[in-house]
């Protein structure tokens, strides 16, 4: 090895040793050479490493801040399932949509599906609108007008089945990751912004990448990978063990310094009651629920929850998470194979059912009509519109086949929290 080069890599190992004294190196900060080898980062050999500044913020969501919690039904098990019995685990932070998917966005996924896919394609995206038909109720006017209709814009879509519910999370991914693509090749327009910027930092051109990072690609377009930080993860489903922690909303309940949750809220508010307790609003129902037999918003003059069948997504107060109408207004779907020993076979950090693992569907006797379970069942959670109050206790599940639909059936979407260990 010549002079030269012994020189050049003195001087690669006083930059590296500099660069450390300013701090340790991370995420959004990797420095110019690598903390390992003293390489300068960015070169024509050198590995590229992008500006990173945090994901971009997706479209209709809200961090939930994971932790310790302890799942399951601490009420009466009046349907004597016993297949939610408490028990304690851990849930990573993630994203959730802060109200369910409404009419209004399903028609726009619509739209879309219409315009870049096949007819086919688009038949199979159409909710089951006859889920409201009855044979011995006047419900005529919810299957005609209920979807389309403007005055129900931002009522939840129903009559979407788990498998079209998954559908639209792929569509929505996509569409919103090409959106925030395009945003960003046209030179930095407005867009939604978290932790310093959709891309990063951008000059005129749209280029995303700092320090010579090659953010671009030849045709000065932004790319997108996981590696430049700069697309959104999956949206999908949530788990349900994420769902049923969001709904708890238990981070409200928390005193400052105090590590121990010394009470377990029955619905996604304090207290028993279904009414609010405080304020101006005291004394109005907190979810859209079924009160009792026949009973479904009270009587002219003095409605009680206000709302014959479904209602507004942004209706009623959210919870501490800010998520509105995590009990009641309408059932939800979530990622989760159904098994009643969910809460026994499980792992105590992420927990998730999913097919094909222990408790196989061989042992239920679905062809002899002895059962209802097998791997294309899937939980749904929440209490609608139709149900009672008990059905609105985030500890409460049930399930349906993947394929069905109701009107008493909707979903919001999930998102993971990346680049975070918390």
């Amino acid at each position: 090895m010549n002079f030269s080069k012994y020189l050049r890599l003195a001087v690669v190992g006083a930059c590296a040793l500099s660069a450390c004294k300013s701090g340790p190196p991370s995420a959004q900060k990797p420095g110019k050479y690598s903390s390992t080898t003293g390489i300068e980062y960015n070169t024509e050999e050198g590995m590229k490493v992008a500006d990173y500044q945090g994901i971009p913020e997706g479209p209709g969501l809200v961090f939930i801040e994971g932790g310790r919690t302890v799942l399951g039904s601490g009420e009466e098990d009046v349907a004597m399932t016993h297949d939610n019995l408490e028990r304690t685990v851990t849930v990573a932070s993630f994203y959730m949509d802060e109200a369910e998917v409404a009419n209004i966005h399903w028609l726009e996924y619509l739209h879309y599906v219409r315009k870049d896919s096949s007819e086919e394609v688009y038949q199979k995206a159409l909710p089951d609108t006859t889920v409201w038909a009855r044979d011995l109720s006047f419900n005529d006017p919810y299957v005609d007008y209920y979807l389309r209709y403007p005055g129900f814009r931002y009522f939840p879509v129903v009559g979407v089945s788990w498998l079209q519910a998954n559908d639209y999370c792929t569509w929505r991914t996509a569409k919103v990751n090409e959106n925030l693509a395009g945003i960003a090749d046209e030179g930095g327009g407005e867009a939604p912004k978290k932790k310093g910027g959709l891309f990063g930092k951008k000059n005129k051109g749209g280029d995303a990448a700092a320090d010579g990072a090659e953010g671009t690609d030849e045709e000065g377009k932004v790319k997108i990978s996981i590696e430049n930080g700069n697309t959104l993860p999956n949206y999908r489903l949530p788990t349900e063990a994420e769902w049923e922690y969001a709904a708890q909303a238990m981070i409200g309940t928390q005193e400052t310094g105090n590590e121990n949750q010394e009470n377990k809220r029955v619905y996604p508010w304090d207290g028993r009651q279904m009414r609010n307790p405080y304020g101006k609003k005291m004394g109005q129902f907190l979810a859209n629920f079924k009160r009792g037999r026949g009973d479904y918003a009270g009587i002219a003059g003095s409605l009680n929850d206000g709302a014959m069948i479904t209602e507004y997504i942004y209706n009623y107060p959210p919870n501490d998470y800010g998520l509105y109408n995590m009990a009641g207004n309408v059932n939800e779907w979530v990622q989760d194979v159904y098994r009643p020993l969910s809460f026994e076979d499980m792992e105590d950090l992420n927990p998730f059912r999913r097919n094909g693992v222990l408790d196989e569907s061989e042992k239920y006797d679905k062809k002899g009509y002895q059962s209802l379970i097998d791997d294309h069942v899937r939980v749904y959670k929440g209490g609608s519109w139709k149900d009672v109050a008990y059905w609105l206790s985030p500890g409460t599940r049930r399930f349906m086949a993947e394929d069905s639909a109701t009107a008493s059936i909707g979903f919001r979407c999930a998102m993971i929290n990346p680049g975070s260990n918390k």
